[in-house]
């Protein structure tokens, strides 16, 4: 057999199998690895926006929490202003109802010094009148007056 022959029937052969290779193999190899690639890219991208989105949630989150506590602490402040007010609504209150009380006190107390002086005006009306008539029927005796007189004055 011819060295020359074989050698070129193994490059004859040998240049099917590249064209094979490239044609059927390689190109379908190499656009999977593209793709496999893109999708790497796609993901490590996408991962990147997550880790992005995610500081702007933390971010977001930490405003949110800020503001709450800012609220919670003007509702607070507020609530102790409104506590201050009642309590001095309270005061103001009770003053006032003490006020009424101790003038309705003194009310009372006027009328029944008034009833009283009535009472013991009546009560003096009634002696002068015992001690007129006592007086009147002892017309003549001066000494027994003078008693009278001083019994009534006791009985003052």
């Amino acid at each position: 057999m011819n060295v020359t022959a074989t050698l070129i029937g193994q490059m004859v052969a040998f240049g099917i199998l590249i064209w094979f290779v490239n044609r059927y193999l390689w190109g379908p190899l190499t656009r999977l690895m593209e793709e496999r690639k893109k999708r790497v890219a796609d993901g490590l991208a996408a991962a990147e926006r997550g880790k992005h989105e995610q500081e702007l949630a933390e971010k977001r989150a930490k405003e949110t929490l800020h503001e709450a506590k800012e609220k919670a602490a003007e509702i607070i402040s507020q609530a102790q202003k409104r506590a201050n007010e009642i309590v001095e609504e309270a005061k103001e209150s009770a003053h006032a109802e003490g006020e009424r009380l101790k003038a309705a006190a003194n009310a009372e107390i006027q009328q029944e010094m008034n009833r009283a002086r009535e009472d013991l005006r009546g009560q003096v009306v009634s002696i002068a009148v015992a001690g007129a008539s006592k007086i009147l029927k002892r017309e003549l005796d001066e000494e027994a007056n003078q008693a009278l007189v001083k019994e009534l004055v006791g009985q003052i």
